[in-house]
């Protein structure tokens, strides 16, 4: 087929979904069809569709077919998880508040202001943090059911910050890494600029499918598995210590790098062990304060097995030579006196009551989550579209997510994720209502 036929064809679909004739939902020509109507080879009418995909004007669905998308969504609404448009409720980031927080910043600051440690803060730091700083780290960790020398804590800019070092030191491009069918969005956007190969792990009720995780170890070269085992983000799920201990094994016969995400483990009272305790020597454990305290306080913490901090302390120096001293500082005074555990205490309680108000309010409605956790995830019905949902709702003034960002596999599921605690709760409300009303 000449370039200039198959370009108009792709032209011409474009033009009529941005003109909106055709609408949102739309099921378009089988590719069969599409071929025998225009006369093309089967494969150059399936090259049509890609390239309408990758321009994000249609979506092909395994068993249902090639439906247009909506088109018309705000930027950040539905398929990414960018900042949200002014005025909207935000179900779509989390970033968890509590009533008097600021109070606690001020008084942090002037404190600081009066230590006689203040000059040091304006010179660089040792990459991996200082001395006792990383021991501050260790001792928290031991709430975690971790026990680590401070010689294998490095302090990062955050977890997000964490996770790009270990994989920046531990992996390279072309590097297969297994994941989750469905797995933390942030963590596909760093393997994507990483050029790393993400493989699909299905999901089940209780966690990761191990079997198919073993299958797929024995036939591709498998290097690293990054996992959630402690609340999962979207699914929120708790491995089991059967599991982990699983999961352990394979990653040893194997020999895999495992990045272990905990994120969100403070949530969780009395979880099992961690994976980095049943598999130190394989382990990168990665964590922050982003959730448990704030998300403008950049401040976390990677732990790893001693052979590998010189590699990851590179990565650091490479990356922001060290983590911000003065809001280290200020993070490692708020373990040292118990804010940071107090703080944990009190949000733990807070995303079980928003959990309960969205089971009152979301009763009857099908959802999975976590008691303790700051999101939900809702699957819609057989016939219901994500993005028509997430625009449906973006026009009540409520941003959601869809599947999309978290969809590993070609497979995306019509989902929507609906983060729970970046609203007070009176809004909250109405905006599970706005959802409840939308999906039904």
């Amino acid at each position: 087929m000449p370039r200039a036929r198959y370009k108009s064809l792709v032209d011409a679909f474009a033009r009529d979904i941005r003109a909106g004739t055709l609408v949102p939902g739309t099921r378009l020509p089988t590719h069969r069809q599409l071929a025998t109507t225009h006369g093309l080879a089967l494969v150059t009418a399936s090259r049509v569709y890609s390239e309408l995909e990758a321009m994000g004007l249609v979506s092909g669905e395994t068993g249902r077919g090639t439906f247009v998308r909506e088109i018309a969504l705000a930027p950040g609404q539905g398929s990414g998880q960018m900042a949200v448009a002014a005025g909207m409720l935000d179900l779509n980031f989390n970033y968890p508040s509590l009533p008097g927080q600021a109070d606690l910043l001020r008084t942090a600051l002037r404190q600081l202001a009066l230590s006689g440690d203040l000059e040091a803060l304006l010179r660089y730091q040792p990459h991996a943090g200082r001395v006792h700083e990383r021991a501050v780290m260790a001792r928290h960790l031991l709430h975690r059911g971790l026990s680590v020398a401070a010689e294998q804590v490095l302090v990062v800019s955050g977890a997000q910050h964490g996770l790009a070092v270990s994989m920046m030191a531990l992996l390279k491009p072309g590097d297969v890494v297994a994941v989750d069918a469905l797995t933390y969005s942030g963590f596909k956007v760093l393997a994507e600029t990483l050029h790393l190969e993400l493989v699909a792990i299905p999901v089940t009720p209780r966690g990761p499918d191990l079997a198919v995780l073993q299958q797929l170890c024995r036939r591709r070269p498998v290097r690293a598995l990054y996992c959630m085992p402690t609340l999962h983000n979207p699914l929120g799920w708790v491995l089991g210590l059967d599991q982990r201990e699983a999961l352990v094994r394979i990653a040893r016969e194997h020999e895999l790098i495992l990045i272990e995400d905990a994120a969100y483990a403070f949530l969780v009272e009395h979880a099992p062990p961690p994976l980095a305790h049943l598999a130190p020597e394989r382990t990168v454990y990665v964590g922050g304060l982003s959730k448990s305290v704030a998300t403008g306080l950049r401040v976390g913490f990677v732990v790893a097995p001693l052979a590998w901090v010189a590699a990851l302390e590179r990565t650091v120096m490479a990356t922001v030579w060290n983590a911000p001293g003065v809001m280290t500082a200020i993070a490692t005074g708020w373990i040292e006196d118990g804010t940071v555990l107090q703080l944990e205490v009190q949000k733990r309680q807070d995303a079980q009551a928003r959990q309960a108000l969205a089971a009152e309010v979301l009763a009857g409605v099908e959802y999975i989550s976590h008691p303790s956790s700051y999101f939900l995830w809702l699957p819609l019905g057989e016939d219901a579209r994500a993005d028509q949902v997430t625009m449906a709702l973006a026009q009540e003034g409520v941003s959601v997510s869809t599947a999309e960002p978290f969809a590993v596999s070609g497979h995306v599921p019509h989902a929507i994720r609906l983060a729970l605690g970046s609203v007070d709760k009176s809004a909250l409300r109405a905006a599970l209502l706005k959802v409840r009303r939308v999906v039904e």
